[in-house]
């Protein structure tokens, strides 16, 4: 196979992939987020200025699939918040490595939120820079840093990104 068709391949499967994602945070069951991750993973939202200067430091650090499933019982079964819900809008991954069966790669997003109540607002811009575990018929994430474009976060990142 040529390494052109097997990075097509590779994108169309990343693609798949990221619209299941969003499709369980946007309108599916937030109970499968996990189910995106393998077993020992990585989770991180941080903004670009701590990204870029490589800290640590994050808004959400989840290092493992347990703590992912702790986070959505507790958002879902124990925290008080304002009702609302999520839009994604995410491009195209731009797979920068292949090496085995793991590939990193890089999808900007976008995600409005809708508050019941209230107005439609832009909340969170960004890119998702992940490690995916590929077989033949899924891949999934390893690590996922959510880089916010913004250093200023609403109080309501609670829910994943």
């Amino acid at each position: 196979m040529s390494d052109m068709k097997r990075l097509i391949e590779l994108t169309n499967l990343i693609g798949m992939v990221q619209a299941k994602y969003i499709y369980a945070i946007d309108d599916g069951d937030f109970y499968d987020w996990p189910k995106f991750f393998t077993d020992e993973c990585f989770y991180q939202v941080t903004s670009a200025d701590n990204f870029a200067q490589g800290l640590e430091a994050g808004l959400m650090w989840l290092d493992s699939k347990a703590m992912l499933h702790d986070r959505i019982l507790s958002l879902l079964e124990a925290n008080v918040y304002e009702r609302h819900s999520y839009r994604h809008i995410i491009g195209q991954p731009n797979i920068s490595s292949i090496e085995g069966d793991e590939v990193e790669s890089e999808t900007s997003f976008m995600v409005a939120r809708i508050t019941r109540e209230g107005p439609t607002d832009l909340f969170a811009t960004g890119r998702y820079v992940d490690r995916y575990k590929v077989t033949d018929e899924d891949a999934k994430i390893m690590k996922r840093i959510v880089v916010l474009d913004s250093g200023y976060i609403d109080t309501l990142l609670g829910f994943p990104l």
